[in-house]
């Protein structure tokens, strides 16, 4: 019979989502370190204007283990914390690269690089803001998954530029390409979404943090 130390140690083992293990050695853990390096070696190519497809394979090689790091950490049950601090910190550096590398080129707007960039650098002081009344980070919601995956579609087919397709009309604004008459890459529509997403998602995570917060103040209160 195991002893309740024994037991204790078998438990540490395992992370859910909901209750992250301490490990940090994990095969999700290592997928999502790849995803870092290969973001760096992305940037390199680009910034050297080695051979854009090879940089875009890259990338999108990157962009796929977003999905597959954490589908096995939940079906391993190997969630840590280490997991969940370090893989949205790559999934930020993965798209800074692309949508910075893009901006100075030229082939992606000004303002949407500005929107995908300062949501994330609201959320992540709203992050240090709830850490001073939970200790755990709030869970990624889904449509930060569907964020993440629509930006990343789109800043792949920009960074390849093909297929362009003609100017929709849909708007005479100089700021809107593609959506106006000016051609551009198809995937500019994806991005398009994704900016839309990434603004509900900034607002999901304000609600959340607020009930965080609340619930924290509420707790204190009854404690007094």
């Amino acid at each position: 019979m195991a002893t309740n130390g024994q037991q204790q140690g078998i438990d540490d083992t395992l992370g859910t989502p909901d209750n992250p293990s301490r490990k940090i050695l994990t095969v999700a853990n290592v997928i999502t370190v790849c995803r870092l390096l290969l973001t760096i070696v992305f940037l390199v190519l680009f910034i050297r204007n080695e051979n854009r497809y090879i940089a875009l394979a890259i990338y999108a090689v990157a962009a796929c283990t977003d999905w597959l790091d954490g589908q096995i950490a939940r079906r391993t049950q190997t969630v840590s914390w280490f997991g969940k601090i370090l893989d949205p910190i790559v999934d930020r550096a993965l798209l800074f690269t692309g949508v910075l590398g893009l901006m100075i080129r030229g082939e992606l707007p000004v303002w949407v690089a500005c929107i995908v960039i300062g949501r994330d650098v609201y959320l992540g002081i709203g992050a240090l803001i709830v850490r001073r009344y939970r200790e755990r980070p709030i869970d990624v919601v889904y449509i930060g998954k569907v964020t993440t995956a629509l930006l990343m579609f789109g800043f792949c087919d920009l960074l390849l530029g093909a297929p362009v397709i003609e100017g929709l009309g849909l708007a005479n604004v100089s700021w809107l390409p593609l959506l106006n008459s000016q051609a551009a890459p198809a995937g500019l529509l994806f991005v398009y979404a994704g900016v839309v997403c990434s603004i509900l998602t900034a607002c999901i995570y304000t609600y959340k943090g607020v009930l965080v917060r609340r619930e924290s103040l509420a707790g204190r209160g009854a404690e007094a």
